[in-house]
């Protein structure tokens, strides 16, 4: 396969490219859009300033590209086989710990607060991370309405916003760290009270 080319006669190096990407993502969770700079991210990724500015003319750049590249962390529920019930008790734990994880907590809260000196990288961030998320909800809660989980006459989009509403605030507005057992907790309650008929 050929390499990508930033120019005539110039190949990439896909390694350096992950690496910048890395990079990127690892200094805005610890130091936010404000406080990282290019240079930073280079020294980080163990490449030379110039190799970054080739491939972005700008940071914002560099870290709406290195939020695009951000894979999912864990198998959606249209994935795992079995009862709907069944499959959201195997993947409850799973949830807990990404909600405990230190760096997804900091993650979300940099580009919350990003969203009014960078709306450029909010929408990315809505567009490839967030966005993915909610249509694989809607299509947990259909499933939920025709198998008969919630009621034919629940409001999907809602009960999408209240959960992303409870979620967000443990991610970000809650003081103190919780682990990922308690956590995994709390997102059972909540998916009690929208509905599912999960064990206490």
């Amino acid at each position: 396969m050929t390499s990508p080319r930033t120019g005539p006669g110039r190949p990439r190096d896909p390694e350096a490219d992950e690496a910048i990407l890395r990079a990127a993502v690892e200094l805005l969770i610890e130091r936010g859009v404000e406080r990282t700079s290019i240079e930073q991210i280079a020294r980080r990724a163990g490449v030379a300033k110039v190799t970054v500015y080739r491939r972005w003319s700008s940071k914002e750049k560099l870290f709406a590209h290195a939020l695009e590249s951000m894979h999912e962390q864990v198998r959606a529920v249209d994935e795992v086989n079995g009862p709907l019930l069944d499959v959201i008790e195997e993947l409850l734990p799973r949830w807990g710990e990404l909600l405990a994880d230190p760096g997804a907590r900091a993650l979300t809260a940099r580009m919350i607060g990003a969203g009014p000196d960078h709306p450029e990288l909010l929408s990315t961030y809505w567009r490839h991370h967030l966005e993915p998320r909610r249509e694989r909800a809607r299509k947990t809660l259909a499933r939920a309405k025709r198998d008969g989980v919630l009621p034919a006459t629940t409001d999907v989009d809602m009960v999408i916003d209240l959960m992303w509403g409870a979620v967000l605030h443990q991610l970000v507005l809650a003081p103190g760290d919780r682990s990922a057992t308690e956590l995994t907790a709390y997102l059972r309650r909540m998916l009690r009270q929208v509905g599912f008929a999960l064990p206490g």
